[in-house]
């Protein structure tokens, strides 16, 4: 590969991580929710409904600090448990309304500076960009 685009790619996605997750932390301290409450909404968004200790060994904790963790969504709102269909001695965990807009918020509130930098760019810039971009995205698809 390349050198000077490698190290380009680099600078970019350290620019994209970094403004992104201030624009993270600020949603989650101006809404007072945890990092670690706003990263298991996530995980219950993209995972759906599911069980207490799926989300622990998602998020990389015990069964008990995710159950605890669970307690103040449920709390707040944020959460449901449910019985588990297939065994009623567990407990499985999904997203209320409230939960679900959370996620989105907090997903247009990490994104929302990529709205302001394509509005810095000209028309002509914009356009040569969305092409570059198309084709990352097409050949990173393929990596997978």
């Amino acid at each position: 590969m390349c050198a000077l685009l490698s190290q380009t790619l680099h600078e970019w996605m350290r620019l994209v991580m970094r403004r992104s997750m201030r624009n993270f932390i600020l949603y989650a301290k101006e809404k007072n929710y945890s990092v670690a409450q706003l990263n298991a909404l996530f995980r219950i968004h993209h995972k759906g409904a599911c069980g207490i200790s799926d989300l622990g060994e998602e998020m990389g904790v015990t069964s008990a600090a995710a159950s605890q963790l669970l307690d103040k969504l449920v709390q707040q709102g944020l959460a449901v448990r449910t019985e588990d269909p297939l065994d009623r001695r567990n407990k499985r965990v999904a997203l209320t309304e409230a939960g679900e807009r959370i996620v989105q918020e907090s997903m247009a509130a990490r994104q929302s500076w990529l709205d302001h930098l394509a509005d810095k760019l000209t028309p002509a810039e914009q356009e040569q960009v969305n092409h570059s971009l198309r084709l990352l995205i097409e050949k990173a698809e393929t990596l997978d």
